[in-house]
C-alpha cells in the first residue's frame, strides 16, 4: 500500500459538484492499494499515519501526531498511486489491487484510523469520480510505501 499525506488547513471531496466529506485542519491522505497488498500493510500504514509528528510543538518544531494537534483526517482511494511509469508515457495500472481487495483494505486502514486517533476518519467513495481540494499547510507532503517501511 502507498500514502501520500498532507498537512493541509481544510480539505473536501466533492462528487457531482456536492461536497461529500470535508475536514478543517489536519491530514489529507491519498490511498493506493496494490496485488498483493494485506491487512499487515493496513495496519503498519494506519499505525505511521497516527503516530506521524509533522504538526508543530509550542517551539515550532514538528513534533506532534495529528491527534495532539487536534487535527482530523481525510482518507480518499486513488489507484492511480499504483502507477508504473517505467515504460513510455503512459502510466501502467496492472499493479492497482481490484475492488475485491483495494476496498477492503482502503477499509480497514480508515477504521484503523478511527481507532488509533479516537476520532471518525472522514472519507471519499471508492471508485467514484472525486473532486478533491485542500489547502497544503507547509507545505508537507509525506509519501510512505508499505512494503519499503521507510
Amino acid at each position: 500500500m502507498r500514502v501520500v499525506i498532507q498537512r493541509v488547513k481544510r480539505a473536501s471531496v466533492s462528487i457531482g459538484g456536492e461536497i461529500f466529506s470535508s475536514i478543517d485542519a489536519g491530514l489529507m491522505v491519498l490511498v493506493g492499494v496494490e496485488n498483493g497488498d494485506t491487512p499487515d500493510d493496513a495496519a503498519w500504514l494506519a499505525t505511521k499515519t497516527a503516530s506521524l509528528r509533522i504538526f508543530n510543538d509550542d517551539a515550532g518544531v514538528m513534533n506532534r501526531p495529528v491527534t495532539d494537534a487536534g487535527g482530523s483526517i481525510l482518507a480518499v482511494s486513488q489507484f492511480t498511486l499504483t502507477a508504473s511509469t517505467r515504460k513510455g508515457n503512459r502510466p501502467s495500472y496492472i499493479r492497482a489491487a481490484g475492488h475485491d481487495v483495494a476496498v477492503p483494505l482502503y477499509e480497514e486502514y480508515c477504521t484503523l484510523l478511527e481507532r488509533l486517533t479516537g476520532r471518525p476518519t472522514a472519507k471519499g467513495v471508492f471508485g467514484a469520480d472525486m473532486q478533491v481540494e485542500l489547502v497544503n499547510d507547509g507545505p508537507v507532503t509525506i509519501i510512505i510505501d508499505s512494503r519499503l517501511r521507510e
